[in-house]
């Protein structure tokens, strides 16, 4: 049977003239959509271009201006100050050039440290300090060496606009790769000494809380206990002197007396345990073998201790080992479940390394209280490191490194 269609009858698989694709217009020669041809992007970037121009202007003539007036005025009072006030001037200029950056170009860089003027001293000692600000002075070799480029990309970009359409995002990313090179390398903090100096910081007050957190543990222990016992030991030997007095030596006041030796006993043996936690005798007496032989046998469990070292740190690298290795033993006696452990304890060039393994439970974490952390924030304060192997079922072996420093 013969089927008759329309005009305007439309069989399956039949496309209408409006329904067919970008890609099947072009390929049946049809004029491709309409699409504009540089994206946000690329407007950005020229925009940056563009303004390259009064941007290395400005720089150009500031920096002359603060190093003529500056270089001109040193012989006098105020040069040196003018210059370190046309230094910090600079630092705000960098600040704009890379938020400018930034918004334009897509390059994040991180904003250099402030200037520790709080700390630096005297009025004479913060103006040295900004004299010799690397931050600022690369700076003023950035606006220095700007004006010829901003120059050249100004008239480089304006007539492209026009004439050179269709190469245009080429050239402008071409550009600005050059601009980002020169941002990254002359407006970014140094790394790694900003990072070192985060670090110093950080560890700074890490150090602070820890003393802090020492002396008031001190005061707390003085104070709970042999303190208390003394108060206790003075108001016996007082009842027990009034009653001499009144002629009552009677069993009574042996009773007294015999109380208050014993409370003096146990104040002394307190007051040596509170030493001890302090800094151990035989720590300095014999070296750090000797001590954590003695801390190992006051653990619960069997320790096998092993330090290979020909000569002694300094006090306070030795110190913080002993601490360490004490405050891990004692984890291992409340806490692994543990049958046996070991510490090991050897030089490595300008490294103390410390080994302490057990085959407990496992399941030690860094996160999962703060005796493990503080050790870490201990040994992060003199650039040591901590690190906790623990899976769960054990065993658990705990690798700390301390920077070797000979006893002076």
């Amino acid at each position: 049977m013969t089927t008759s269609h329309q005009p305007g009858d439309v069989r399956p698989g039949d496309v209408r003239p409006g329904d067919r694709s970008d890609d099947d217009r072009s390929a049946g020669g049809g004029p491709p959509p309409v699409r504009p041809a540089l994206d946000a992007q690329t407007w950005k970037e020229i925009a940056h271009l563009l303004a390259n121009l009064p941007m290395s202007l400005f720089g150009f003539v500031y920096v002359m201006t603060v190093l003529f007036i500056g270089a001109s005025l040193t012989l006098t009072v105020i040069g040196l100050p003018l210059l370190a006030l046309g230094l910090a001037g600079a630092r705000l200029v960098g600040r704009f050039e890379r938020e400018r950056a930034r918004l334009l170009l897509g390059v994040r860089i991180d904003e250099p440290s402030p200037l520790p003027l709080r700390r630096a001293g005297g009025p004479v000692a913060r103006m040295w300090l900004a004299l010799k600000d690397p931050v600022a002075w690369r700076t003023v070799l950035y606006d220095f060496i700007r004006l010829p480029w901003g120059i050249l990309t100004f008239a480089v970009i304006l007539p492209s606009l026009f004439v050179l359409w269709p190469f245009l995002p080429y050239l402008t990313r071409g550009l600005t790769n050059a601009d980002r090179a020169m941002v990254r390398a002359l407006l970014s903090p140094s790394d790694e000494l900003e990072r070192r100096i985060a670090e110093l910081e950080s560890d700074r007050g890490v150090v602070v809380d820890t003393a802090a957190a020492d002396l008031r543990r001190i005061e707390r222990d003085l104070h709970d206990g042999a303190q208390a016992r003394l108060v206790n030991l003075a108001m016996g030997l007082g009842l027990a002197k009034e009653k001499l007095q009144e002629g009552q030596a009677d069993d009574a006041v042996a009773a007294m007396v015999e109380e208050a030796h014993g409370e003096v006993k146990l104040a002394l043996q307190e007051l040596r345990d509170l030493a001890r936690g302090i800094h151990p005798a035989v720590l300095t007496d014999r070296g750090l073998d000797a001590a954590l032989s003695a801390v190992a046998s006051r653990c619960t469990v069997p320790v096998k201790v092993t330090a290979d070292l020909a000569s002694r740190p300094a006090p306070a690298i030795e110190g913080i080992a002993y601490f360490t290795v004490s405050e891990l033993l004692q984890n291992v006696s409340k806490h692994s479940g543990a049958r046996s452990a070991s510490v090991d304890v050897w030089r490595t060039d300008d490294r103390l390394l410390i080994q302490v393994w057990d085959d407990g439970r496992g399941g030690a974490r860094l996160d999962a209280g703060t005796g493990m952390r503080g050790l870490a924030e201990r040994l992060d304060a003199v650039d040591g490191v901590f690190v906790v192997e623990s899976p769960a079922g054990g065993p658990t072996t705990v690798t700390a490194e301390l920077p070797w420093r000979d006893r002076g």
